[in-house]
């Protein structure tokens, strides 16, 4: 294999959870190839940059292996190197959110009675 579209080398690199998903990112221009926008049937091959945004984070990597399954994390971390800046910028937002989480990050599901009332009374 000496070429792969760029939204399934995604899929399969673990980027994104779904191909479609993939696909969708590159059509929004969220995922750039050798510093241009692309779409999610550009062919992709080993050397070639990425410059991808998935969700909060930023990744720029290098193309270093294709592979037409979708493998387990450790093998797909295989497919790429990270940039030595991409790393630095990552792990500085990572700092980031650690001591200024997001307002209301701890909560999960829905309300109780109580906060719900609460909820309420506030906005009354």
């Amino acid at each position: 294999m000496t070429e792969q579209r760029i939204d399934k080398w995604l899929w399969v690199a673990r980027f994104f959870k779904t191909r479609s998903l993939a696909a969708t990112a590159v059509d929004g221009g969220r995922v750039k190839w050798n510093g241009q926008q692309a779409k999610p049937a550009r062919e992709l091959k080993p050397g070639d940059e990425l410059d991808i945004v998935a969700g909060e984070l930023r990744w720029t990597v290098v193309v270093r292996g294709l592979n037409s399954q979708r493998r387990p994390a450790p093998e797909a971390r295989l497919l790429y190197e990270e940039t030595a800046e991409s790393l630095a910028r990552r792990q500085r937002q990572e700092e980031i959110r650690k001591l200024a989480p997001m307002p209301g990050a701890n909560l999960k599901g829905r309300p109780t009675k109580k906060a719900g009332r609460q909820i309420r009374g506030f906005n009354e």
